[in-house]
């Protein structure tokens, strides 16, 4: 009964950390992880912090630090408006300058269509704001 126990625990592990997808940079090197309920993880697999189902982000102690509105609009903790997520995965600033993309294949790329990383089988809304708003800067 013990060694189904422990087996049971060892596949509750592995099965969350299948939901959770890496980020990663240029290199292929991993710099994160966002698991499909909107936690974002360290390399090291600490959280770092929370993208809420409702649009709120906050960080790894559960302080709001800004909001993904339905619209793709980008705010911080005082509600201005920081930025905007396109639908064609366009990101731009407050002043409309283009920040980078994130392409349907999970690619980042700057401003400059140079890559930066990876975030394949994440929601690019969620791959937007690690890399160019709250948690990979």
């Amino acid at each position: 009964m013990k060694h189904i126990s422990i087996a049971i625990a060892f596949l509750m592990a592995l099965s969350s950390l299948a939901a959770a997808q890496s980020v990663e940079n240029a290199s292929r090197k991993t710099i994160g992880y966002i698991q499909k309920n909107g936690t974002v993880e360290s390399a090291s697999r600490s959280t770092v912090g929370y993208i809420q189902k409702d649009g709120t982000i906050e960080n790894s102690s559960r302080s709001t630090i800004g909001y993904l509105r339905d619209d793709g609009t980008i705010e911080n903790s005082s509600r201005s408006t920081i930025g905007y997520i396109r639908s064609n995965g366009t990101v731009e600033n407050s002043s409309r300058s283009t920040l980078g993309y994130v392409r349907s294949d999970g690619t980042v790329e700057n401003s400059s269509r140079s890559t930066i990383g990876y975030a394949r089988d994440i929601d690019s809304r969620y791959a937007a704001i690690y890399f160019f708003f709250f948690f990979g800067k």
